[in-house]
């Protein structure tokens, strides 16, 4: 079989500089809070979109089709505007890297509360050229004076509540989209950021017309967003949350383009723009009148001049024939992702029999994700044991472990990947309660002419992230760092890989994967989701590798996410049509709580049918369904 060799340079995005969770319970409880104000907002998946009603004199939104196959090279996007934007660019010559970067850019205007220049996220490329599988990895890092402790109050010694935390400038991490995108044009693209923001510019100028899912997404932070007052001038105009077919502009991100594309990314890391970005950072603009305790971050002019993004080696395992590459480290969507994949790989899943292929992915899933906790973190400031982690014969012990009957209780006990495999292995008895990551991430695939792809998870963390935006600028800041652990763990207790640190980037779980065959791009897919995105992605790549469903049904079938907790969350199509033969088999399936209620990821991906010929598949109907294009139609 062929497989393509991959880059292990790190390859940093500007020239040098001069001389890695557990959540308390009042955590857990505002991620109740938040998922139960989502659910009295956001559809459900079993619902079309609603049709807006037309602002008067704006063109009609363009339309959204969830699967499209022909030539010439092919995008899906959650966005019917960001897709037309990467068609374009692929009609007037330019590559995938091209178009995946313009989309991007567009989306931080119609996605602006998962997208945006305030944030970070994750590239996997095939370049066709090479036959090689590159990762590029913008995900943001924290400023040099965090510490283990910064999340714990000094005047509580208790961790901040996360919903504390989330509105804060404390939550900032140092942005990586723009690092990110000057690495992946330098390296790999045809054309400059100043043509690929045109576009974005446009549709900032001339607006886009509200659908629900923008409603849905202000009217959940609401309060929040009235609190910090360029937020509330922006995203509320006159005061309210904008109406299902308003138009929405955004005049103040598409000056920002103008600037960044005049001067480049030098003025955002280097230039006025990071000295605006520190200072709203160290001083949150808050309403006087407002009550809520909106922390100053830790941000400094310094920690955006060291930012990099960097070109990493990709995970890669095979798998059933293929070969499946995904994010390293910071990340750990390739690597669970990958072990996961490896422990199933011990099995026969039959299409037959779903009822017992699910099973094991669960279980599969389960251990994993207590790999995951115990040893997963930025792998430039923590030892990961990456290659024990996606070694047969790790995997082999940990298979060991699944019974074919019966659900093991969860949370279930690390394995030790030490390179001693024995045929089975004993519980151990630590066990990592899971972290929480905000869901609201978006992501997109590219393929061009030539066989190039581009798989990009990007993110800003919650539905409007901090809800912190940069006074005239158009965009809001991440609150990324909250993806860190809080607390140092007790005494005798294994250590957390991925605690806050001095430029240390917190553990993701974005998984932007790219599947290979014979050394050629076969499929492309990732998700938003936050700690689902992992769960989604996996079984995405099951329903289509093993049951045997094509694209556009693996993607739409219904999802459950087993991540090493007690309860199996699931979309009640699942519970519906799974739920009494798995409970049979001991999982206890309870309905995924959001936010959105209901619904699980939002992912996009594309599949090569034969040479040429591309099929892009996007939702038919979770978050309002997405938007797949094709330069030229099969007939």
């Amino acid at each position: 079989m062929l497989r393509s060799s991959s880059s292990s340079q790190a390859s940093p995005s500007r020239p040098p500089a001069p001389p890695g969770r557990s959540r308390n319970r009042r955590r857990t409880a505002a991620v109740a809070a938040l998922a139960v104000a989502a659910s009295l907002t956001v559809p459900a998946a079993a619902g079309a979109a609603p049709v807006p009603r037309l602002a008067p004199g704006h063109p009609a939104p363009p339309a959204k089709q969830a699967v499209a196959t022909g030539f010439g090279g092919a995008v899906s996007t959650v966005d019917p505007d960001a897709s037309r934007t990467a068609l374009k660019v692929l009609q007037r010559g330019g590559n995938a890297m091209d178009a995946a970067v313009a989309s991007a850019a567009t989306l931080g205007v119609t996605e602006p509360y998962v997208s945006a220049i305030g944030g970070g996220g994750y590239i996997t490329y095939y370049n066709a050229r090479t036959r090689r599988v590159h990762a590029l990895d913008g995900r943001e890092f924290a400023p040099g004076r965090m510490r283990q402790d910064s999340f714990v109050d000094p005047a509580t010694g208790r961790p901040l509540p996360f919903d504390q935390a989330v509105t804060s400038g404390l939550g900032v991490g140092v942005p990586g989209t723009l690092a990110q995108w000057d690495l992946a044009l330098r390296r790999f693209g045809t054309r400059d950021l100043a043509t690929l923001l045109r576009p974005a510019i446009g549709v900032a100028d001339r607006g886009f017309v509200v659908d629900q899912e923008f409603h849905d997404q202000t009217a959940v932070n609401e309060a929040r967003f009235r609190d910090i007052v360029p937020t509330r001038e922006l995203f509320l105009p006159g005061g309210k949350v904008p109406e299902v077919g308003s138009v929405f502009r955004n005049p103040d991100l598409a000056g920002t383009y103008r600037e960044l594309a005049r001067r480049g990314t030098g003025w955002f890391y280097g230039g006025g723009l990071g000295k605006e970005i520190v200072k709203t950072v160290a001083r949150p603009p808050v309403d006087p009148k407002a009550t809520r305790d909106v922390r100053p971050g830790l941000m400094e002019r310094g920690d955006l001049d060291a930012y990099r993004a960097v070109q990493r080696k990709p995970t890669h395992v095979p798998y059933r024939g293929t070969d499946v590459y995904g994010m390293p480290p910071s990340s750990s969507g390739g690597s669970t992702v990958g072990e996961a994949l490896n422990v199933l790989g011990n099995f026969r899943l039959d299409p037959r029999d779903p009822v017992t292929a699910l099973h094991y992915y669960l279980e599969a899933s389960k251990l994993a994700y207590a790999d995951r906790g115990r040893y997963v973190g930025d792998a430039d400031k923590v030892d990961v044991p990456l290659e024990e982690l996606l070694s047969s014969g790790f995997a082999r012990e940990r298979a060991c472990q699944i019974r074919p009957g019966q659900a093991a209780p969860a949370p279930v006990a690390p394995g030790s990947p030490d390179g001693r495999y024995e045929a089975c292995v004993p519980p151990g008895t630590q066990t990592r309660a899971l972290a929480f990551e905000g869901p609201q991430t978006t992501h997109l695939v590219v393929a061009d002419k030539w066989g190039d792809v581009v798989s990009y998870t990007l993110s800003i963390e919650q539905f409007g992230g901090s809800g912190i935006t940069v006074p005239g600028r158009g965009f809001l800041l991440n609150n990324e760092l909250t993806d860190f652990s809080f607390q140092p763990p007790a005494p005798g207790r294994a250590p957390d890989p991925n605690l806050p640190g001095p430029h240390k980037r917190p553990r993701s779980s974005m998984a932007p994967t790219l599947v290979l065959q014979d050394g050629r791009p076969r499929l492309a897919v990732g998700t938003p989701g936050g700690s689902t995105i992992i769960t989604t992605v996996l079984q995405i790549l099951v329903n289509r590798i093993d049951l045997g469903m094509d694209l556009p049904t693996a993607l739409a079938a219904p999802r459950a996410t087993q991540r090493n907790t007690p309860q199996v969350f699931a979309e009640q199509a699942f519970i519906d049509r799974y739920g009494r033969d798995l409970a049979a088999r001991g999982h206890r399936l309870e309905l995924f709580p959001g936010p959105p209620l209901g619904v699980i990821g939002a992912a996009t991906g594309l599949e090569f049918l034969r040479p040429g010929l591309v099929q892009a598949v996007a939702e038919p109907t979770r978050r309002g369904g997405g938007s797949a294009l094709v330069v030229r139609p099969a007939r």
